[in-house]
């Protein structure tokens, strides 16, 4: 019988930042900073980089990460087709200038893009998580480096009966490939 399942390393969900489907960027990037100030340091080293959004059922419906964040500080990003396929394209450094250039993108300072983007609804922000980035608690940690893999997903939802209890993150099961490595060197 193989050892590790995915809910030996999973994040319950208590811990996780979540925010209703109600709330801006704002509320939901308040909620991360909670999260991330009242994680448990002894337990993990590393901070959460996402945000889970919920119905008026408490039920899990979205996630947002740090990259749609600063995605939507730009409306533009979106009318242009930009998807999660096209950050798996290299593009060059004078190439991304031109376009920042040539569609008018971020053109306000910093601090007026951010202050701009406080009031968006996480609904217009967030993405539904596809069928291959659920995985049920009593998986085996194989089979979980397995559909991280072929993914090419930084989180799982950990369910239970169908239901959201936890996530797994890539950077929890990291840790523990290096502690087994470690455990034979």
């Amino acid at each position: 019988m193989e050892a590790g399942k995915v809910k030996d390393l999973m994040v319950p969900l208590e811990e996780y930042a979540t925010v209703s489907h109600k709330a801006t960027l704002y509320d939901a990037v308040l909620a991360l900073e909670k999260a991330q100030e009242e994680i448990e340091r002894n337990r993990t080293a590393y901070l959460h980089r996402a945000i889970l959004v919920y119905d008026d059922s408490k039920k899990i419906i979205g996630k947002i990460s740090q990259l749609d964040i600063l995605t939507a500080l730009e409306p533009k990003y979106n009318e242009m087709g930009q998807s999660r396929a096209m950050s798996r394209v290299a593009f060059s450094p004078q190439f991304l200038k031109s376009m920042l250039e040539q569609y008018s993108l971020l053109p306000d300072s910093f601090e007026v893009t951010c202050r701009k983007a406080k009031n968006i609804s996480v609904t217009k922000i967030m993405y539904t998580p596809s069928e291959g980035e659920f995985v049920d608690e009593n998986t085996s940690l194989r089979v979980a480096i397995h559909q991280f893999v072929m993914g090419h997903h930084q989180s799982l939802l950990v369910t239970r009966g169908g239901d959201i209890v936890g996530v797994l993150r890539l950077t929890d099961l990291f840790k523990a490939v290096l502690q087994v490595m470690k455990t034979d060197a």
